[in-house]
């Protein structure tokens, strides 16, 4: 096994490094003055079992075509498999077309993936599932319900006045599997986008009143619609609420919307490097590390993944 990591989130890809006892590939990745990426790994690789560890966060455009010149450096290398680890896929809320003339690129960004020599891909929490038919090779999908599960028995009063709630009707599925593993009750929030970035809440379906609410979803940009969600339920009578989020995009004035919104609490994984300032108390982060450690040493010994969430 050889693990490589991108500059995308290099704090977690240590982590995952740690967590499966193998050390980081030591490379160099430098950028030319005119924006050309350039890879170099400084390890033979010939004949490894390679994973390469890279969120395609912001900036995407640069996290993704290095990812893509670290798998085509690897496959010129004659590695024996290559895994792109991608902890958060970029691009995976253009799954389908939006209006008449757009694209689908979630769909490219597979093509690239699979064209640029990747043999198999290791995500979590895509906000598509239907994004792992995009490929033609191996797509593995973690979760992570079982690391927010936990961190919630540990630090929420779980009790029967507790709601699971999801942001969207997209998110029910979500919201269903954390109310069962806690034998807990769902509500949706019913919002509607008048334009590109804006959301608006319309209802609140299901009942909170009297409850802790918990909002889980798998992605918070700007922060309009949990902020607002959160709102809507605390308008509706709810005695608190509190967000996990695994994807912490958290673009412009997220941050600060959050810490202003009447949220209690906003827990998110590490997928992307924490982007809030330190004087933002509400947003606290937790590692995925060990899931993606125990899921590369699965795959290496040709076990199965998908046993990780019986």
């Amino acid at each position: 096994m050889k693990i490589i990591a991108g500059n995308a989130n290099p704090v977690l890809a240590q982590e995952i490094a740690d967590h499966s006892f193998a050390p980081l590939v030591p490379s160099t990745i430098k950028t030319f003055a005119d924006g050309e990426i350039n890879v170099e790994f400084l390890d033979n690789i010939r004949g490894e079992d390679v994973f390469i560890i890279q969120s395609t966060s912001t900036p995407v455009n640069d996290s993704l075509m290095e990812l893509l010149i670290m798998i085509d450096a690897a496959r010129r290398s004659s590695a024996k498999r290559i895994t792109a680890v991608i902890p958060y896929f970029g691009y995976a809320r253009q799954d389908r077309k939006s209006a008449s003339r757009t694209p689908i690129t979630a769909k490219l960004v597979a093509n690239l993936l699979t064209t640029a020599g990747a043999d198999r891909v290791l995500t979590m929490d895509l906000h598509a599932g239907q994004i792992q038919g995009f490929f033609d090779i191996p797509v593995d999908d973690l979760t992570s319900r079982l690391v927010f599960a936990k961190d919630i028995k540990r630090n929420v009063v779980v009790e029967e006045g507790t709601v699971f709630v999801s942001p969207d009707a997209g998110g029910v599925v979500r919201a269903r599997k954390f109310a069962d593993m806690f034998h807990a009750d769902i509500a949706i929030v019913d919002k509607m986008r008048p334009s590109a970035g804006k959301s608006e809440v319309m209802n609140l379906i299901g009942d909170v009143k009297g409850k802790h609410a918990i909002m889980v979803d798998d992605i918070i940009d700007s922060g309009g619609t949990l902020c607002n969600a959160a709102k809507a339920i605390m308008d509706a009578g709810a005695l608190s609420v509190r967000a996990y989020i695994t994807h912490g995009v958290l673009s412009g004035e997220a941050c600060q919307k959050v810490e202003k919104s009447q949220l209690t609490e906003l827990v998110i994984a590490d997928t992307i490097i924490d982007r809030c300032p330190k004087n933002c108390k509400k947003t606290r982060q937790v590692s995925v590390a060990p899931l993606f450690g125990e899921a590369i040493r699965r795959i290496t010994n040709e076990e199965s993944v998908s046993s990780l969430f019986g």
